[in-house]
């Protein structure tokens, strides 16, 4: 899901903090499932960036003079620079990826082969590195030397196994020019606060992490966390099949899980209170093209699923396998309506799935109608879904149920896709689910109440 709130779910064993519910087998406490926020924050940034290079610093005052440099003479050499990296990543070969490393900045070096060491675990069958644009920093400058280079970078990459197509994230690095025209990196921080959030603070940039593999599954935890990392694997593995199995037309993806002690991860961000007491787990976008490069909100291909530090002991199958439909949607688009978006995810974490109770879903389907449904007036909208989140996850799967029940999966899944492809207004939203399903989104909650009736 994409934002905060708590939802009440079918009976089983108890887990966090929620809101209570009746239920075959006792109260239980639904904990909140977080997925693919800050989409806003991350266009914003991506746009800023991508326009600036020709612009003031952050501080707002004019770009300091600098010395006469050849542009094309800088550029092929950092483009030499980034070349080598990536190659030594692939290469496994350290000494090149230190090589133009400020040898000086004892802090720098060490961070950089504690990343080398990372990304090494996750077995990249494409990486590379390509400048973006020139930023600009008074502070920065008067720090490095009047030859700073501010860069803005991406960073191209396909898991080996895991990414289906090439995808992009972004880093910032900071060059200066030494004796000999060759050019040295000093810093990869000085631009972090400018990037956007979201397509940045991958789980290799947080420090020293352990990478476990299975079968369209990768997990990373801190190192020396196997026991997390083996659990991690398993949970996810069911949650693989599940999704695969029901979801309509299959799923052929893979899963990612990232279950670092850092609270700010790719875009999750765990020191937000809400997030931080609530949330278990949060599916964040994976970009094909980055925000404000070709289109305001980037073209998604796929979605990571980042985890609560303080809530992990909390993640089950269940957990994964909602988090994993909304990977397994995401290439769809952006415009599905907030109710089908986390009905989907609940109404496939709610099916039977090996080594997980069944739920008790006739009774919940009932306690849904009596408890919610009955004071509802419409489905829940976009604007309020978070807000009011007790009642919108249990009517959003009652209503994606409804329309499996009596249309099938082949067609809902085909309803999904095109309403996030297209959806982007009501009239449009109206004008896919009549084609579709023959009902409106208000004429599905009609379907729903007279269901109940």
């Amino acid at each position: 899901m994409t934002g905060p709130g708590r939802h009440s779910s079918p009976p089983r064993r108890s887990a966090s903090s929620g809101r209570r519910h009746a239920a075959a087998k006792g109260p239980r406490i639904w904990p909140l499932l977080l997925s693919l926020m800050l989409v806003t924050v991350a266009v914003a940034g991506g746009l800023a960036l991508h326009r600036s290079s020709d612009r003031a610093g952050g501080n707002g005052r004019p770009a300091p003079s600098r010395p006469a440099i050849d542009l094309a003479v800088r550029a092929a050499a950092v483009d030499q620079v980034l070349r080598k990296r990536a190659q030594a990543v692939l290469q496994d070969d350290q000494a090149a990826f230190l090589a133009d490393i400020d040898p000086g900045n004892k802090t720098l070096v060490a961070r950089q082969r504690t990343l080398f060491a990372n990304l090494r675990q996750f077995g990249f069958a494409r990486l590379a590195y390509e400048q973006l644009s020139q930023q600009y920093d008074d502070a920065v400058t008067r720090k490095h030397g009047p030859s700073t280079y501010l860069v803005a970078i991406a960073m191209t990459y396909q898991i080996r196994g895991i990414d289906a197509v090439p995808v992009r994230t972004m880093l910032g690095y900071t060059f200066t020019e030494r004796p000999g025209g060759r050019w040295m990196l000093m810093s990869d921080t000085d631009l972090d606060k400018r990037l956007p959030r979201g397509s940045h603070q991958e789980a290799w940039d947080t420090g020293d992490v352990l990478v476990k593999r299975a079968a369209r599954v990768l997990v990373v935890v801190e190192n020396g966390q196997d026991s997390l990392a083996n659990s991690l694997l398993g949970k996810a593995s069911s949650a693989v099949k599940a999704v695969t199995k029901s979801w309509p037309g299959g799923w052929s993806g893979a899963g990612v899980v990232i279950a670092l002690d850092d609270k700010i991860v790719r875009g999750a961000d765990y020191t937000a209170p809400k997030n931080a007491e609530d949330a278990i787990a949060m599916a964040t976008w994976v970009y094909r093209t980055l925000p404000g490069e070709v289109s305001g909100a980037g073209e998604r291909a796929d979605s990571y699923v980042v985890v609560n530090p303080r809530n992990r002991s909390k993640v089950d199958a269940r957990t994964l396998a909602h988090e994993f439909t909304h990977v397994a949607t995401a290439p769809y688009g952006a415009y599905a309506p907030r109710w089908l978006v986390e009905g989907a995810a609940t109404y496939v974490e709610f099916l039977p799935m090996d080594g997980a109770e069944n739920l008790a879903l006739g009774k919940y389907t009932q306690e849904v109608r009596t408890k919610y449904l009955a004071k509802a007036k419409s489905l829940p909208s976009d604007a309020m879904f978070f807000q009011t989140s007790d009642s919108s996850y249990p009517l959003s799967w009652l209503a994606v149920d409804y329309l499996f029940e009596r249309f099938g999966g082949t067609e809902v899944g085909t309803l999904y896709q095109e309403l996030a492809a297209l959806g982007s207004t009501q009239a449009e939203r109206d004008r896919i689910m009549l084609e579709h399903v023959g009902l409106t989104e208000a004429g599905l909650f009609k379907a729903l109440k007279a269901a109940a009736a």
